[in-house]
């Protein structure tokens, strides 16, 4: 066990899904994982562990924003030895090619973020997705409908009041969301691999955003997505 997540040693897979809300990853077990177990309810933040094609995979939820995603992140990959995560979660456009329904697969994730600046003597890292797992997931999608590769940007602030999103939409960031950025920055850290796949919830170009029954309804292809880059991106070479 570790402080936030009360599983033991060997009730999490080396491979993870991570979405953000608990009740996400009691939906993606139920539905994708046969003989799924729960592994934590600690602060309501549900893990479970299943198989998936004969594979063991973890589902785990990481919370909003950072702070929270690095909390889980770090347990997982310096405590329960994970090897690979790949974020699920909704982002907000910002490109006009982009549509409500269409999948993200974030190369890079730019912050308004003190996070790696804290952490890497005040540089500007640049954190970027594991290559394998973004080439599978790249691959996969092309199959399943339309997608977008290329940078996101991780906001410390949901309800932003300033105008950053301008200066990325300006320089083709693709959407925002709030956790990637120290998902793939503490991932580097434990030497492990990691990857982001979203579905655009929202546009923040055009105002469009999903109802509630279409954001049930559209978000199976990011799962698809994002298991095919676990399992196929973790084989060796």
């Amino acid at each position: 066990m570790s402080l936030h997540i009360g599983a033991l040693q060997g009730q999490i897979a080396p491979l993870v899904l991570m979405p953000g809300d608990p009740q996400r990853a009691r939906w993606i077990a139920e539905t994708w994982l046969a003989d799924a177990v729960c592994h934590n309810t600690v602060r309501g933040m549900l893990g479970f562990t299943g198989m998936w094609r004969g594979h063991r995979i973890s589902v785990q939820g990481s919370g909003i924003g950072m702070p929270s995603m690095a909390l889980y992140a770090t347990e997982l990959f310096r405590d329960f030895g994970v090897t690979h995560a790949v974020r699920v979660g909704t982002c907000g456009g910002l490109q006009p090619q982009l549509a409500l329904g269409d999948l993200v697969l974030a190369m890079s994730a730019s912050t308004d973020s003190n996070f790696n600046r804290r952490g890497l003597g005040n540089l500007d890292y640049a954190p970027t997705a594991d290559w394998r797992m973004l080439r599978v997931a790249a691959d996969v999608a092309q199959r399943t409908g339309p997608h977008h590769v290329g940078g996101v940007a991780s906001m410390d602030a949901f309800y932003d009041t300033t105008d950053a999103t301008e200066h990325l939409r300006a320089h083709g960031v693709l959407a925002v969301e709030m956790e990637t950025s120290a998902l793939y920055t503490i991932a580097a850290r434990y030497r492990a691999r990691a990857l982001t796949v979203l579905t655009v919830s929202d546009h923040l170009l055009t105002g469009a955003a999903m109802p509630a029954a279409q954001r049930e309804r559209d978000l199976a292809p990011m799962v698809e997505v994002a298991l095919h880059a676990l399992l196929e991106g973790s084989k060796p070479d």
